[in-house]
């Protein structure tokens, strides 16, 4: 067997065409989509990120703004610059690129931005309406990851068994809430945990999410299973690789998404959708 790739290119092309489209009928309404990206200090990864989701914005018609400090921004005056976003009524999104400098707690400034704003996801708010079934903006990666399950017919997955590797509260824990709302049975580990083999070769899906190089390897999978690669890692030669050992893996599962070309994508594809559904909802 040689598993079908999961196409996130594909994917995040056929949703930014479908977002523009609902960004020129929003414009006819007298909206424009607006997103507020604040950079705090020269983090080089940080810089391609943030120019990634500017340019992305403008593709599909959004009104951008990119908000650059030094490094010595004081925490209050960075409070202070995303509750006056709260306030303008062009802006629809605010998005604040972490890392943080060290001084600024990453925290405060994700509960200080208005969860009618919150498009990356992180607020406690938007945490609990997600718990509860409530209306509320996904954290973007898993959110681009349940779209990919959906792309490949996995939209509910009764019945189904899906082991996430990854605790972390960006990406392990709002893609087990977002899995278990779609009816999935779900285990939550990481890679210390004991004989991790034993569960991930139960599981019908596995989401591997730690940021560490061959995390899941073909004997560890489940025949047929959907193998979704959240990582980003350099393999020896210098290039991009993912958690999974995507050589061995392939040759076992049904499905697995790709690194490059995979969920990436889809993440700031899912910012601009939550962007868009901010903006809708704004203007009523």
């Amino acid at each position: 067997m040689t598993a079908q790739l999961i196409d996130g290119n594909a994917l995040s092309r056929q949703l930014r065409s479908e977002v523009a489209q609902r960004a020129a009928a929003l414009k006819t309404r007298g909206t424009t989509p607006g997103l507020a990206v604040i950079l705090v200090g020269d983090n080089p990864a940080s810089q391609v990120y943030v120019r990634n989701k500017v340019k992305a914005c403008e593709d599909v018609g959004f009104h951008s703004v990119l908000e650059k400090y030094d490094a010595s921004m004081t925490e209050a005056e960075l409070l202070a610059r995303v509750e006056a976003l709260n306030n303008d009524p062009s802006i629809h999104g605010i998005l604040v690129q972490l890392p943080l400098p060290g001084h600024i707690d990453d925290h405060k400034v994700i509960e200080t931005i208005s969860p009618l704003k919150d498009v990356d996801g992180f607020h406690v708010a938007s945490a609990g309406a997600l718990m509860v079934g409530e209306i509320g903006f996904k954290a973007c990666t898993p959110y681009g990851c349940m779209k990919m399950l959906e792309s490949i017919g996995m939209k509910d997955l009764r019945g189904k068994h899906a082991v996430v590797i990854g605790r972390s509260n960006i990406v392990g824990k709002p893609m087990a809430m977002m899995l278990l709302a779609a009816n999935a049975t779900v285990t939550v580990c990481h890679s210390g945990t004991a004989d991790l083999a034993a569960m991930t070769r139960q599981a019908d899906i596995v989401v591997a999410a730690v940021g560490k190089r061959n995390v899941l390897t073909a004997d560890m999978c489940k025949s047929g299973a959907v193998v979704i690669d959240v990582g980003m890692n350099r393999n020896d030669e210098g290039k991009l690789c993912g958690d999974v050992d995507f050589d061995g893996v392939k040759e076992v599962a049904g499905f697995i998404t790709p690194v490059p070309g995979g969920v990436g994508p889809m993440t700031i594809t899912m910012l601009l959708v939550n962007t868009m559904e901010a903006a809708e909802r704004s203007a009523g």
